[in-house]
């Protein structure tokens, strides 16, 4: 590096990926890919709903949306890039907010010009305001209120979590706390979360971290730092009693859902946890399937995964009972199959072939760059930049002792949340 730039950033070597940090704090990975004359550049805000107070949700995802309304010098951030031959997305999710752009290589300076214009100034007024209110509630409507099914995360959330914000999905508690945000609360919102110290930028592509450093500090070093965000405060205690609840609603098909408390991402315990997920309920080879829809022909879909969450994660299990299958017996039915699971040891084959199933999805996805460059920035986010490109390695470590162990922590009645969805079609 030229040594007009050795003041503003330190810079560690880690594999293929460099890091910045640049004056006003903003964190820069890079990794560069000869390949390619594509390049992803990636931006991860730390803010998501669980920043939000339970009383003014919905702040994160309105701001997700608020931030293509135009900028202070850029008014069509999707016009810019699309005459560049980009393309772009974002997601709000509890836990982060994402913005990516891909386009080619040589036009790397678009992208870093689009973002680091909204990322210091947005161009606030009521009406591109209200327009983002406009949309926001409507897909609550759409998604949530009128949807078959749409309230269950509502439900099941705030039937897991009692105190951490986890308990409110992503989109918001309620309608009428998006209605009421004012633009004062959304200025202080982006003056808050949206500065270099709370943001990370991945870059990965066909590009030399020499060339584009100067470029990055070029547009964000000028960029001024926030103030510190703390992290959340709210720990959610052990689940000290089995709980239940029942709604009915008119939806074509009655669902149960459960739910157990598991470990947080960053946990040694997460890959054998993810693994457990696997071997219960994904695909027509898994013990659930099997037993629930194969042997006992009592249910007609089941599946179980992970809330994928930073802290708190839920191993989440949902089945369709078969007609004239009440939900209480497809209960009975998932339990006798958790039992089964943790009394006896996982076979050798069959969890090889879960692990090989599990590498070869990350192998596929990492040929994205977009996938490379959210997982750089996402692992920085939780200080876990040693899982970056190897995680194949932890899911290997994982053995039939371990899934044994894991299940038997996770599985006990008083860890589980248990949702009948009933069908008054069906009544």
């Amino acid at each position: 590096m030229a040594d007009s730039h050795q003041a503003s950033y330190y810079l560690c070597i880690m594999a293929k990926v460099e890091e910045f940090i640049l004056k006003n704090r903003l964190t820069v990975l890079i990794e560069e890919l000869d390949n390619t004359p594509m390049v992803t550049v990636n931006i991860l805000y730390k803010v998501g709903s669980k920043n939000e107070h339970e009383t003014k949700t919905g702040f994160a995802h309105l701001f997700e949306h608020f931030m293509f309304e135009g900028s202070k010098n850029i008014p069509h951030f999707d016009s810019a890039l699309q005459i560049a031959g980009g393309d772009n997305n974002a997601f709000t999710s509890v836990d982060l907010t994402n913005y990516y752009e891909t386009l080619p290589a040589c036009n790397i300076e678009t992208a870093l010009w689009l973002e680091s214009d909204r990322m210091l100034d947005l161009d606030f007024n009521q009406e591109s305001l209200n327009t983002q209110i406009s949309v926001v509630c409507e897909e609550f409507k759409q998604n949530y209120l009128n949807k078959p099914y749409g309230d269950v995360w509502h439900l099941l959330m705030d039937m897991c979590y009692k105190t951490h914000p986890y308990k409110w999905p992503t989109i918001g508690k309620n309608l009428s706390h998006i209605q009421a945000i004012t633009l004062q609360e959304t200025k202080d919102f982006f003056y808050k979360y949206y500065r270099p110290n709370n943001a990370i930028l991945s870059i990965v592509g066909g590009v030399k971290a020499t060339t584009i450093l100067p470029l990055i500090e070029k547009w964000f070093e000028e960029i001024p730092s926030g103030p510190e965000v703390l992290p959340i405060e709210q720990v959610e205690s052990p689940q000290q009693e089995a709980r239940f609840s029942e709604v009915e609603r008119d939806v074509p098909n009655s669902i149960l859902y459960k739910a157990y408390h598991v470990c947080d991402r960053t946990h040694p315990d997460y890959y054998p946890t993810d693994v457990i997920s696997e071997l219960l309920g994904t695909g027509d080879s898994s013990r659930l399937a099997i037993n629930l829809m194969d042997k006992l022909d009592i249910c007609t879909e089941v599946d179980c995964y992970l809330s994928g969450t930073d802290d708190h994660n839920l191993l989440i299990i949902e089945a369709k009972p078969n007609d004239g299958v009440s939900l209480a017996q497809l209960d009975e039915a998932i339990k006798a199959v958790l039992k089964s699971f943790c009394e006896k040891p996982v076979l050798e084959k069959e969890l090889e072939k879960v692990i090989n199933k599990a590498c070869n999805y990350l192998a596929f996805t990492n040929e994205s760059h977009y996938t490379k460059a959210f997982n750089l920035a996402y692992f920085k986010s939780i200080d876990s930049m040693h899982l970056y490109d190897n995680e194949q390695a932890f899911y290997h470590t994982v053995t039939s002792d371990v899934v044994q162990k894991v299940a038997l922590d996770i599985f006990k009645a008083n860890n589980s949340s248990t949702l009948f969805y009933k069908s008054s079609q069906h009544e």
